[in-house]
């Protein structure tokens, strides 16, 4: 199921994961890839993003670890194989590239990120 890009790309309670710590880095995410839309040449703003992401997914995946998350495995793949195509890219990035990351951050949050509601 592929949920709507909300316009403009800003965190909403619809994507509220119910843990403060990770809720406040997801917001971060939305500015960061916000941040990045508006200044796609600007090589700090995205490096600023693969900074905040990789921050993130190391949160998120402690929690994972700490309470012995049955997904963690495929959960962190998906973390690897985003990251890794995050920190593959250069500025100026292209109108895709921010339509990815966009669309990616959404659906990850509201179809991967809330199956571990109440689970950590």
């Amino acid at each position: 199921m592929s949920h709507s890009i909300p316009e403009p790309f800003v965190w909403d309670e619809s994507f509220k994961v119910f843990y403060e710590k990770l809720d406040e880095e997801h917001k971060g995410l939305f500015k960061g890839i916000f941040d990045v839309a508006g200044a796609k040449g600007d090589g700090g703003k995205l490096a600023n993003l693969q900074k905040l992401v990789k921050a993130h997914f190391d949160s998120e995946e402690a929690l994972m670890k700490g309470a012995n998350y049955a997904d963690f495995a495929s959960h962190k793949g998906a973390h690897d194989d985003f990251l890794s195509t995050l920190n593959g890219l250069s500025a100026p990035v292209s109108d895709d590239t921010v339509h990815f990351a966009k669309n990616w951050l959404v659906n990850h949050i509201k179809s991967t990120d809330f199956q571990y509601k109440g689970k950590l």
